[in-house]
């Protein structure tokens, strides 16, 4: 069984019919054929903020999308802290350990085996 989905217009006149005409929400529930708890819930989101109230399917109020922004936006940052936070690799040598290389590349000799014809 599917959920049934409801318009935003539908449901503001079941909110309509419960405050403004004075019927009650179990009466209203039934006429409607909706839960009693969905028609109070649809009352409250109304009530809160009647121009924003059922945004739709996959649309956010502004506030909410607000919130879903910032929270991006510290997951990011909190990302970019533990990068910084960790500790650089650092070489064994210091900067004052000098490397000398006292080997020769195999197609020189030695200046001491150089013989002078």
């Amino acid at each position: 069984m599917s959920r049934r989905q409801f318009s935003r217009e539908f449901k503001t006149e079941a909110v309509h019919l419960v405050t403004m005409r004075g019927v009650s929400v179990t009466q209203a529930a039934r006429d409607l054929d909706v839960h009693a708890t969905v028609l109070r819930r649809w009352i409250k989101q109304y009530g809160n903020d009647p121009a924003e109230a059922f945004p739709g399917k996959g649309q956010m109020t502004p506030a909410d999308d607000e919130v879903r922004r910032l929270r991006r936006e510290v997951a990011k940052l909190k990302a970019e802290r533990d990068i910084l936070k960790k500790p650089r690799p650092t070489s064994q040598r210091t900067r004052r350990d000098v490397c000398l290389h006292c080997e020769t590349p195999g197609d020189l000799a030695p200046l001491g085996d150089a013989s002078i014809a």
